[in-house]
């Protein structure tokens, strides 16, 4: 599969993948200065790229990179992006500080990861009922709490 990427801005870094066994690429900030997101606020930081994808049996997850959550609080504030496969405007990443501390985003830094996976477009059938299963309606905890 090829993915086209436009860089809209000169400084914009293309997506790239950290290992060899990386499922996501990395996004950066495409931004001329340093943004700080304060405690519990919500900014939305440019890449400085746009993409297409081949057709609209894929599209472009974004996800939070690890790190940044689980030592900063910084979490995408949709929790998961998606890019469709007919958008071609700048993807932009959605953050939002869930720490006591403010961040600071950097110029460059690495603020997302993108997967590209594919999507399943169904047929809606409206039906009358819904066929049995085990667990039924069950929901929220019905399967147990461990």
């Amino acid at each position: 599969m090829k993915l086209e990427i436009k860089k809209l801005r000169n400084n914009a870094v293309l997506p790239t993948r950290a290992t060899d066994g990386s499922a996501g690429m990395d996004l950066y900030a495409c931004v001329e200065k340093s943004v700080t997101i304060a405690p519990r606020e919500l900014k939305m930081i440019p890449t400085g790229i746009a993409v297409a994808l081949p057709d609209k049996s894929v599209a472009a997850f974004l996800y939070a990179r690890s790190g940044l959550g689980v030592k900063h609080g910084i979490c995408l504030s949709n929790g998961v992006g998606v890019v469709d496969s007919d958008y071609r405007g700048e993807v932009c990443v959605g953050l939002c500080n869930v720490s006591d501390a403010p961040y600071t985003v950097e110029p460059f830094e690495r603020i997302a990861q993108m997967v590209i996976a594919p999507v399943v477009i169904p047929e809606i059938s409206v039906v009358s009922e819904l066929s049995e299963t085990e667990r039924g309606s069950g929901g929220f905890g019905s399967t147990g709490s461990k």
